[in-house]
């Protein structure tokens, strides 16, 4: 934290299901803990890098509810994911752009119309304490900060960022929108699916109904599932974000980053890290249908978004380097 810009405190009004979080912990597997980390990790990145923190930095992920808070200090955030209706006091400001918070005003994020989650970051970002690297929160260990009402977080302090001809805003620059919009999720090969036989093409005929006890560790689709042709057994093993597993019954189980790193049952498919997002961004009750990519693709549509995300990055830059504004992270 610079001293030059001193600290804020933000108090938390209405925490709903908002917790502290960030991309996660890749290191944590091979200790036996989970990734973890913003569930949505394109719309993360968007919201971080806006403010011009690193896209790994902490941020607020907010779960279908609202959430308000107020900062003692001037701020400057940025909100992305699933759409919601952001105020300052009680003025409407956009989503997906930098906004100037003056010290004392209330900010307010309701009425989330689509999708399930969203991000909201913060310049300098938030002081929290990291486990192997990250502050995600893990339910089984009992680390993290899952917000309530009350709550105080500490805030890097800066101006108001203002674009000082004509009170214009900041900048737009088309930040790359949530994936909430796509019902299609692409997946590759498991390692078991040869064991469905003919019956792997039920996968891809769909569609799968989002089921009511889905979360961070996983989710549960009802539909028409594949039927395992083999019947040796299947060993606990190492299984990765993402795998689409096949137990007994009328369901899939698609392991999300909060899952845990073994499982036991045959692994049919794996979401693409891109499609991955979508899966955050569903709700109960909504429908998707999967189609089959080579991994070839599912490595170019991750580097493609990687791009996207580095080249607002580069603009973001650009834009604090013009108005003499400091900028966290240097550009490639």
């Amino acid at each position: 934290m610079s001293a030059a810009n001193g600290g804020g405190t933000l108090r938390v009004l209405f925490a709903g299901a908002a917790a502290v979080t960030d991309l996660g912990r890749p290191r944590g597997p091979r200790f036996g803990v989970p990734v973890g980390g913003a569930l949505d990790q394109g719309s993360a990145r968007v919201a971080n890098v806006l403010v011009g923190n690193p896209p790994d930095a902490p941020l607020l992920e907010i779960t279908a509810m609202n959430l308000e808070f107020v900062c003692d200090a001037d701020i400057l955030i940025a909100v992305a994911g699933a759409p919601m209706t952001l105020t300052v006091d009680g003025v409407a400001r956009p989503l997906a752009e930098p906004v100037s918070v003056p010290a004392g005003s209330v900010v307010a994020l309701r009425d989330m119309t689509a999708g399930l989650r969203t991000y909201v970051a913060a310049h300098g970002s938030f002081d929290v304490p990291m486990l192997l690297g990250s502050c995600a929160p893990d339910t089984v260990l009992g680390f993290g900060r899952r917000l309530q009402n009350g709550d105080e977080l500490r805030v890097r302090r800066t101006p108001p960022i203002v674009n000082p001809w004509f009170a214009a805003p900041l900048y737009r620059l088309h930040a790359p929108g949530s994936a909430i919009a796509s019902p299609v999720i692409d997946v590759t090969d498991g390692p078991d699916a040869a064991d469905f036989g003919a019956t792997a093409a039920r996968l891809f005929r769909g569609p799968y109904v989002v089921g009511p006890a889905s979360n961070h560790i996983g989710l549960r689709l009802n539909g028409v599932v594949p039927e395992r042709q083999t019947s040796g057994e299947v060993l606990s093993r190492g299984v990765p974000v993402g795998a689409v597993e096949v137990p007994p019954g009328d369901e899939l189980l698609i392991l999300h980053r909060g899952r845990g790193v073994t499982a036991g049952y045959p692994v049919m498919a794996v979401v693409t890290s891109t499609s991955l997002d979508a899966l955050a961004q569903a709700r109960p009750g909504d429908t998707v249908r999967f189609r089959r990519v080579s991994i070839t693709h599912a490595v170019e549509d991750a580097r493609a978004a990687h791009r996207r995300i580095a080249a607002l990055q580069g603009r973001v830059a650009g834009v604090f380097a013009a108005l003499g504004h400091e900028h966290l992270i240097p550009t490639q």
